[in-house]
């Protein structure tokens, strides 16, 4: 079989209407998932053993479950829930489903990202926060906070490439992303090969650029 990558030319508005979709869903989902995670970090962090748990039970089912199940979930049962609470028919988008699923699977994550930098702050500066008059809010917003981002800023954009990745499961409920694109045009001009080997490129040489400059991020942080 002889490649012909010369009709993937012709295609690139599309596959780029695919990745703005695609870097979309992403950016949305990991805006969502860090601020979701970080409430749940505070909650497994916090004294109250009510919230820890629950907080702890999220965790533990959303990283138990394959994220194309919590996808097909949203896009499918969430209509049915709505009805039954409202008694309405309340569609919900395909692009609305996934976002929310990648926001409520990757707070899961982020969540022990956020807890672990949290955990890596000396309890010293809480007390001494504290002793100036600051309360637990104001210590964690203005002091803790921002330096356990600051630490766990690597593992965070680590975990949004791999969301990066996963957003081509959004085939499911029928979004055009990037690798759907590849796959759809490669079918209707006859070069499924050709278009899926250069979406396959194209994702490797963005990961792997950005790995690469997590890792430059990385030493710089830990020097």
């Amino acid at each position: 079989m002889e490649l012909d990558f010369s009709e993937i030319i012709p295609a690139l508005p599309a596959l780029w209407d695919g990745m703005l979709m695609t870097l979309q869903l992403m950016v949305m989902g990991v805006i969502g998932g860090i601020a979701l995670g970080t409430v749940l970090a505070l909650m497994r962090l916090s004294s109250n053993k009510l919230l820890a748990n629950v907080a702890g039970a999220y965790v533990n089912y959303f990283r138990s479950i394959p994220l194309l199940l919590v996808i097909t979930w949203f896009y499918l049962a969430v209509p049915f829930v709505l009805r039954w609470i409202t008694g309405e028919d309340t569609p919900v988008g395909a692009f609305t489903s996934c976002v929310v699923a990648f926001m409520m699977f990757e707070a899961a994550y982020f969540c022990e990202i956020v807890r672990a930098g949290v955990q890596s702050i000396s309890k010293g500066q809480m007390g001494a926060a504290q002793a100036l008059g600051m309360n637990y809010g104001q210590t964690m917003r203005l002091i803790i906070l921002p330096q356990a981002f600051r630490k766990m800023t690597p593992l965070l954009l680590q975990q949004s490439i791999i969301l990066f990745q996963d957003t081509s499961l959004v085939y499911t409920v029928g979004l055009v992303d990037f690798l759907n694109s590849a796959r759809a045009n490669g079918d209707i001009i006859g070069r499924s090969h050709e278009f899926l080997l250069f979406a396959g490129a194209v994702y490797f040489v963005i990961s792997f650029s950005a790995s690469f400059l997590v890792k430059r991020l990385q030493k710089r942080i830990t020097v």
